[in-house]
């Protein structure tokens, strides 16, 4: 796969590099912030669509009603349910995506998420596509960070991020996207974290399942996708970057970021 903009550089060699970049500059994301694996994938579900902030709201209502577990959904009906997770929008949807993975997992392993992530990792993947409201994200946060599987999770902030340095459109496939990335960090070592570089922000405290053992792949993609996280929300931003502090913008094209509005050309660069 060719860079976009004509730079000589791979485009595995360009993620590489940001991981180094970051790693060194921001250290562990310790993401997912969860102390459970279905609070994970209670918080896959409420994050479409909307900000992490209203999640945690409706994850605060979840505890507070003693829900937030299998037993708990399978415990409240669909009308308890909507009310709960009503803070992180299209609460209706969310509230019968929930009682229907738990369903599905009811039904198809005996209720145990150990069954479940048991399955080979391509079939388990094709298998949760296959449920309603279920998309390559959700599917790849769900095996990434409640499973520590191998499965690198492709956001709007990847896309806005490989736009803005001429690597791949914003609007490439996701499935390129998420190939290019595992490529890239499959068999690299975890960078050295040097000393945590100034910014408006810390990253989230360790939790039970950010501090979880995993292989050290899935070490790789749980870091790189945090990291990308935290450029989208405070420098990547949209529709205008913040650019300045941010640990890759020397990875940058010579005259700045690409406007997003814009498509990028295979073989051109900005001079052209």
């Amino acid at each position: 796969m060719a860079s976009m903009v004509g730079t000589k550089t791979p485009p595995e060699q360009q993620i590489r590099q940001w991981f180094q970049a970051l790693y060194a500059a921001w250290g562990q994301q310790h993401w997912w912030p969860a102390q459970s694996r279905f609070e994970v994938i209670v918080g896959a579900f409420l994050t479409q669509n909307t900000a992490w902030v209203n999640v945690e709201h409706a994850m605060r209502n979840l505890r507070r009603a003693r829900a937030l577990s299998l037993d708990g959904i399978r415990r409240l009906t669909l009308r308890e349910l909507e009310k709960l997770v009503r803070p992180a929008g299209y609460f209706r949807q969310k509230a019968e995506r929930l009682k229907n993975f738990v369903a599905h997992l009811d039904r198809n392993y005996g209720g145990s998420l150990d069954r479940m992530f048991a399955r080979p990792i391509p079939e388990l993947r094709e298998e949760l596509l296959a449920l309603n409201g279920i998309g390559p994200e959700t599917a790849d946060s769900i095996l990434l960070y409640a499973g520590h599987l191998p499965s690198f999770v492709v956001d709007a902030y990847t896309r806005r991020i490989l736009h803005r340095h001429g690597v791949l459109p914003a609007t490439a496939d996701y499935e390129d996207i998420r190939a290019l990335f595992e490529r890239a960090l499959r068999d690299q070592p975890l960078p050295r974290f040097t000393v945590a570089a100034e910014r408006a922000w810390e990253p989230h405290p360790p939790s039970r399942m950010s501090t979880a053992e995993r292989t050290a792949e899935a070490q790789n993609f749980n870091e790189m996708h945090g990291l990308i996280v935290n450029v989208g929300k405070y420098h990547c931003r949209k529709p205008f970057p913040l650019c300045e502090g941010c640990p890759l913008k020397p990875f940058l094209p010579e005259k700045g970021p690409f406007d997003l509005t814009k498509k990028l050309k295979p073989g051109k660069n900005r001079a052209d």
